[in-house]
């Protein structure tokens, strides 16, 4: 009875509607009307970075006539300022010009961010950060993003269920020639123009004409194989944020 008593004690910390939330799944047409409540839950990740870092807020002020932006989110509030980065005003206020470019699409969203400078001079420290800020981003509920993954029989009647290889949006499974008018639809009610563009990633691919070959081109049975699920962005788990150091072969 008394370890049954503590287990209960500490189960009572843990929050099942949370976990829940965390793991949701549904149909294709549950993630459609997602959207169409909410089309921000398709931005690309450099507009979920930008919008992580502005969701600190942030001060200005003036030093040799030149406006510097402070943005809160490097003072690493969420960690009581493990983090924290102190004197480099101007690097991060350029550091997150690049991200809002990438976010708007000039671009740099195309290009690798390269950090470079002496050591101790925070670029780890930086990537931390960002790392973790995107983690943390990812759990809330009101910035919640979906991936899918398949589940179908192969030629030979075995279950096969393949998440998708690359963690992609599920919007990529409209063909491209009915996104514009798909997409109008369910950004209709908002101002938001919903950002998807691309292919399914290779494997994703096979498998979709696989099943359309196999429908003779229904898509909507094609959908049926569809589960979509929340992603939670985790360094440890290598989903969505992944790390190799140099000396790596």
């Amino acid at each position: 009875m008394g370890e049954g008593s503590l287990i209960s004690r500490i189960a009572k910390m843990h929050d099942p509607k949370e976990y829940q939330d965390l793991h949701w799944e549904g149909s294709l047409d549950d993630y459609l009307n997602l959207v169409r409540r909410n089309p921000r839950i398709t931005r690309t990740a450099y507009q979920r970075l930008y919008d992580m870092i502005l969701s600190y807020g942030k001060e200005e002020y003036v030093d040799n006539k030149k406006k510097i932006a402070r943005y809160h989110f490097f003072s690493d509030p969420d960690d009581s300022g493990e983090d924290a980065v102190f004197g480099l005003d101007i690097t991060c206020m350029r550091l997150v010009d690049i991200f809002k470019s990438a976010a708007q699409g000039y671009g740099t969203e195309r290009r690798v961010i390269l950090l470079h400078g002496p050591v101790g001079s925070a670029k780890s420290t930086l990537a931390r950060l960002l790392k973790k800020g995107l983690e943390a981003y990812s759990k809330k509920p009101e910035e919640a993003l979906y991936t899918f993954t398949w589940t179908y029989e192969d030629d030979e009647g075995r279950k096969e269920v393949m998440p998708s290889p690359m963690n992609e949006e599920p919007l990529l499974l409209i063909p491209q020639e009915w996104r514009q008018a798909a997409f109008a639809e369910l950004a209709a009610d908002s101002d938001f123009d919903i950002p998807v563009t691309g292919d399914l990633c290779p494997a994703s691919r096979w498998v979709f004409n696989h099943l359309m070959d196999r429908y003779e081109g229904d898509w909507q049975k094609v959908m049926s194989h569809v589960t979509v699920r929340r992603l939670i962005l985790s360094e440890q788990d290598r989903v969505g944020i992944g790390t190799f150091q140099p000396k790596d072969e």
